[in-house]
């Protein structure tokens, strides 16, 4: 279930996943993660790009 304080996806679309909250980040990873094997190559490529934010912040 997605917390009240998480934009949609699409509302993130237009900005770096630096400006994304740490719950963005955590609940998008986890859906898409969830959803990886029928990602293309954008959904592929934007999984990675938050992975590596994720990591950046630890």
């Amino acid at each position: 279930m997605q917390s009240d304080n998480v934009r949609r996806i699409h509302e993130l679309n237009d900005l770096k996943t630096s400006a994304w909250t740490e719950e963005e980040l955590h609940y998008h990873q986890r859906v898409m993660s969830d959803l990886s094997p029928w990602l293309n190559a954008q959904g592929s490529a934007m999984l990675s790009q938050i992975i590596q934010e994720i990591q950046k912040r630890d």
